[in-house]
């Protein structure tokens, strides 16, 4: 009642937000704090031009957030809390702390389908894009935006695919730039594959991100969620063309079918990773010429060791 009453003064407003922050420790007074996350989003809204406003709002939004989905309690957010995150955005373009709570609170959100279609709603993907443009650099924004672009681009519904399509020189850049850190690949590789499965990538997309990819596999071989990611995208890639194929043989930092076999030997244990890996071989032998390179390399040997692990596959 008081954040109603007084919604027009940025004091009252940044007290009350404050006050309820002191809350979130409380586990259980998570049912009631959720009931304030329009209200949050609607200080922000109405008080768009203040920085400490939208940072002490983001911050609250998101331990009400991560708190739910510590106790797996679903969160409904209409498109006014959506289309509100977006105005922050928008009117703080340049502050880099700032963004980076916004997109964490975009990636967590678009979890959920109404959300993503929401955001999909108001925009924001050229927004997104813009961000990362400008924010390379930020490991934490790189994460999220790509994990926004994931949701919205493996949603059933339809997507702006010339939008989309601009997003996978982007994401290319977010991969090339994060080779080394883990977490971004595996969000930016999932990414890529979702991109690919939307039909975003034209011919000339297709070898250099299969270059990439074979990075992404090679940098980080030991990262399960990394290795089936990659191995997705690159199954995509190589089902739309035989370039991505002739690519992953003879890439000059190292034969793909060696980097699959030590993937595998890595993580056999692991059902679903050896799963992916399977579907990507499964992509591969469609191709004649890539096939007598697989055999040059005994890869018989690495499917006759599956075929013994899982007699089912």
């Amino acid at each position: 009642e008081f954040m109603q009453a007084f919604w027009d003064i940025e004091a009252a407003q940044d007290k009350a937000i404050q006050l309820l922050a002191s809350f979130v420790r409380d586990k259980s007074a998570l049912p009631y704090l959720l009931t304030f996350t329009e209200l949050i989003t609607f200080a922000m809204k109405a008080h768009a031009d203040s920085l400490k406003i939208q940072v002490d709002g983001c911050s609250l939004l998101l331990e009400i957030l991560s708190q739910a989905l510590e106790q797996d309690v679903v969160v409904a957010l209409d498109e006014n809390v959506t289309s509100s995150l977006l105005e922050t955005v928008r009117q703080h373009s340049e502050n880099e702390e700032l963004l980076s709570l916004v997109c964490t609170l975009l990636m967590m959100i678009s979890a959920s389908e109404v959300a993503a279609e929401n955001l999909r709603k108001v925009g924001v993907i050229p927004d997104l894009l813009s961000i990362l443009r400008n924010f390379l650099h930020n490991e934490q924004i790189c994460l999220s935006c790509c994990g926004v672009l994931w949701s919205l681009a493996a949603s059933e519904n339809n997507v702006d695919q010339a939008v989309m399509k601009s997003a996978v020189p982007v994401t290319s850049a977010v991969l090339q730039e994060h080779l080394q850190n883990g977490t971004v690949t595996e969000s930016a590789c999932s990414a890529l594959w979702a991109l690919s499965l939307q039909g975003c990538f034209s011919e000339n997309d297709y070898e250099p991100t299969t270059a990439l990819l074979l990075d992404a596999l090679r940098m980080n071989p030991e990262r399960p969620v990394l290795v089936k990611n990659a191995c997705l995208a690159l199954a995509s890639l190589l089902r739309l063309s035989e370039i991505p194929a002739l690519r992953f043989i003879t890439d000059s930092k190292g034969s793909g079918i060696n980097l699959i076999k030590y993937a595998y030997h890595l993580h056999f244990d692991d059902p679903d990773v050896v799963e992916n890996i399977c579907m990507l071989i499964n992509e591969i032998v469609q191709y004649d010429d890539v096939v007598l390179d697989m055999l040059s390399q005994k890869m018989e040997e690495l499917l006759s060791e599956i075929k013994s692990s899982f007699p089912s596959s």
